[in-house]
């Protein structure tokens, strides 16, 4: 694996997936969020969590519902772990950008050296500027993360040809304290009727729930980072709870042809007080 370049990973989907001028965006977070925590139940800061990558009019709702969640650490947390499947550009293993920043309309994350160095050892890390360069389904959760925490670095991982016990041993490699957040980048079924999608999505929502190691593609797109969460969280006694579940249909979209979309906590169990 070589060593990170100087450069800046600009955003690619500002202002198609959301919005690309930094006010109308925080607005737009804020609203979500806002929405999402109103009156939502008490609940711990989970430890990992499954979000979905689509536009934010489609799937931003669903998103924030667990991104809410994260209020609490909002200075607590100072590293997040973000994995997302690759959409158009191949690549094996788990893919590192070589920058040393993400950039949105929010400004920029650092990438954390630290973690970097860390995987440098792992066959299945490698690097790839263009696995990044246009990648929807990582960069879409930055400004969620910009907006509910107070200054973090960020790992994110391209998620190609790989399986679960391969994602699984990065994120062992990572998983360190509650400093230390991992998000998984998922959307659910794609272009099934509204009514199918449900059964479908539900189905997919257990699963993931019993923490399923066996979850297909047509399931999840992210499937792959999905089950070496799983794989992690079974292995270290987790909790899961299914925090939002809905599709495009329920948000801004017609329902002939819907994407499903699901939002996960995953919690460690508390420790006792010494």
């Amino acid at each position: 694996m070589s060593q990170p370049n100087s450069s800046v990973r600009a955003p690619a989907v500002a202002g198609t997936f959301y919005p690309g001028a930094g006010r109308e965006l925080s607005l737009i977070l804020s609203r979500m969020l806002g929405i999402a925590a109103r009156d939502a139940p008490a609940r711990a800061v989970p430890k990992a969590l499954i979000a979905p990558h689509a536009g934010y009019i489609y799937s931003g709702p669903i998103a924030a519902s667990v991104y809410s969640l994260l209020a609490p650490a909002r200075r607590a947390i100072r590293r997040v772990v973000l994995l997302g499947p690759t959409h158009r550009v191949a690549v094996r293993g788990l893919a590192l950008p070589g920058c040393q920043s993400f950039a949105t309309p929010l400004g920029k994350v650092e990438i954390d050296g630290a973690a970097v160095e860390a995987l440098r050892g792992l066959p299945q890390v490698t690097v790839s500027a263009q696995a990044h360069a246009l990648e929807h389904s990582l960069e879409v959760h930055v400004p969620f993360l910009q907006a509910v925490l107070e200054q973090f670095t960020l790992v994110p991982l391209a998620v190609g040809r790989a399986d679960a016990q391969e994602v699984a041993e990065v994120l062992d490699a990572l998983w360190d304290g509650a400093e230390t957040l991992i998000v998984v980048s998922s959307d659910l079924s794609h272009y099934l009727s509204y009514s199918d999608a449900q059964v479908v999505d539900r189905a997919t929502a257990r699963a993931i729930l019993e923490l399923a190691t066996d979850i297909s593609h047509e399931q999840a797109c992210g499937a792959t980072p999905v089950t070496g969460l799983t794989q992690c969280a079974r292995r270290r006694g987790l909790k899961s709870e299914l925090i939002d579940l809905r599709n495009s249909g329920d948000t801004a979209g017609d329902k002939n042809r819907v994407v499903g979309y699901g939002a996960f906590a995953f919690y460690e169990e508390a420790r006792d007080a010494h």
